[in-house]
């Protein structure tokens, strides 16, 4: 998919103390921090360069592919994903929805339900949002700015 870009000092905290950790620790933190949501990943391989994470596997879908990309973006110092993960579709292979259609960065003020009313043009359809950005996501009204989501189609 290539690079998606993500905000520096916005998500989870994976690298206390030490900032200059060393870019394989970076990524074995990275790594943990995926496996905890357990995400259906096969071969999966995280590098850390500098600020730049590139992520690598196999997922049987976009979503999954999708949610993988969130949660390794969403960590306190990475701003941007290098998305080299393969979707091996069980079935024939669908269109793929616009990149720019497939993510949206929270911003100050932002609910589930108003980014619903903004994407699919209705505040009801926030738990779709909530849904899609599961395990990530524990509550609804857990949001935070900075923090980029999965909109699912």
């Amino acid at each position: 998919m290539g690079l998606i870009s993500f905000i520096k000092n916005a998500g989870e905290k994976l690298f206390k103390g030490n900032e200059e950790k060393r870019e394989a620790e970076k990524a074995q933190a990275i790594v943990e921090h995926l496996n905890k949501y357990q995400f259906d990943v096969e071969n999966l391989a995280v590098e850390v360069d500098d600020e730049t994470v590139t992520v690598k596997g196999q997922v049987k879908n976009q979503l999954e592919r999708n949610r993988i990309v969130v949660a390794a973006g969403n960590v306190e110092g990475i701003v941007k994903v290098n998305d080299l993960i393969e979707v091996v579709y069980p079935t024939p292979v669908v269109e793929e929805v616009a990149v720019e259609k497939q993510f949206y960065t929270v911003k100050k003020g932002d609910t589930l339900s108003k980014i619903s009313k903004e994407v699919y043009g209705n505040a009801n359809l926030y738990n779709k949002i909530f849904e899609a950005n599961r395990p990530m996501l524990s509550d609804p009204d857990k949001i935070y700015p900075g923090q980029v989501l999965v909109i699912p189609e």
